[in-house]
């Protein structure tokens, strides 16, 4: 018998890629970070020649003033395919340290998750890795940075790629926030009054920090766990049993889920159960970290939700249905709970 968890809710702000993948071994030897490595990295991340049309490439849906996102509802990919969950941020990366990648955690290490769009059919839309292999190989710029960034290895691989693009993530949004200040130097003076006041709320009646936790240097912002949001399952409520028998006879993993689930909306609103064939996580998704989050809009794993305003009124709402005590928040309360978002 399963033993069902109790659902919880959570800020579903923004979060990493959106789905599919070139092979990429499930260990990529540990290297040191270079600087050769983050600019090959940044090269292979800004490089519209890698998609199938010649126009799309990962800065697309990942832009530096919006958090590393795209201000989208959902993602938008080669020849103007639309995908099924919103672009997720970069942004936290380097920061939060996330033990899983993607909205349903299909992926556990940063060198598979950046592969995973070049082949998916609504991203990129590759073939497969030996075509992208095959249009780095024809350039002689890629052959001069691949041999500069891994002289002991210089032949272009897969594996080597992923290593760059991994280093040029991390390198991402190294920022130090408001808020970062403030907890660093322990002066009042650097959040505003009204931000102060929303921090009492976000660690105290808000409930918040319960799962966007206050704990590391810099803060993480998440729990690195997974909870049911305010964005239900309704419209495939009726479908449930065919939908999910048919996602365990299929059972993909990694990639091949990506894939599946950017091209079928049914099967994105499944969330973790896509991953783990677990019917208590059906409509679950990764807590994602709030660090930026006033960038990231339209919010939850769907983009559903366009502001951060009206993110703020959902949680609170579905938060005082799930634990049956309403939050009551006031207008001033809810306006001090986002001048501290603000600071992230």
């Amino acid at each position: 018998m399963i033993k069902r968890r109790r659902p919880r809710l959570c800020f579903a702000f923004g979060f990493l890629i959106v789905a599919g993948a070139a092979h990429v071994p499930a260990q990529t030897p540990a290297a040191p970070t270079t600087d050769a490595r983050v600019t090959l990295g940044q090269q292979l991340f800004n490089d519209p020649h890698l998609s199938a049309d010649g126009a799309h490439r990962c800065a697309s849906c990942h832009e530096p003033d919006k958090a590393y996102t795209d201000g989208r509802p959902v993602a938008i990919g080669v020849d103007g395919r639309t995908g099924t969950r919103n672009t997720p941020s970069l942004a936290t990366l380097g920061t939060s340290n996330p033990a899983s990648f993607f909205w349903d955690g299909r992926r556990t290490l940063l060198t598979q998750a950046v592969m995973d769009p070049f082949t998916n059919p609504v991203e990129m839309g590759l073939h497969d890795g030996t075509e992208l292999l095959q249009k780095l190989d024809a350039d002689t710029r890629y052959r001069r940075a691949f041999a500069k960034s891994f002289p002991e290895a210089p032949n272009i691989t897969l594996s080597n790629a992923a290593v760059a693009l991994s280093a040029y993530i991390h390198s991402l949004d190294q920022r130090t926030s408001t808020f970062d200040r403030y907890l660093a130097k322990h002066d009042p003076a650097i959040l505003s009054a009204q931000a102060q006041q929303g921090l009492v709320i976000f660690s105290g009646k808000g409930q918040c920090a319960e799962c966007h936790r206050l704990q590391g240097s810099p803060v993480a912002l998440t729990d690195h766990a997974y909870h049911r949001t305010s964005v239900a399952p309704s419209a495939i409520e009726q479908q449930l049993p065919a939908l999910t028998q048919a996602v365990i006879e299929r059972s993909l993993e990694g990639s091949d889920i990506g894939n599946r689930v950017a091209t079928h909306a049914d099967e994105a609103q499944l969330g973790r159960f896509n991953v783990t064939l677990d019917p208590a996580d059906i409509g679950v998704f990764r807590t994602p970290s709030l660090r930026g989050v006033a960038l990231t809009a339209p919010y939850m794993h769907d983009g559903s939700v366009p502001t951060l305003d009206e993110a703020i009124d959902r949680e609170v709402y579905y938060r005082s249905l799930q634990t049956g005590h309403p939050l009551n928040l006031s207008v001033m309360e809810k306006q001090e709970l986002r001048a501290f978002l603000e600071t992230l």
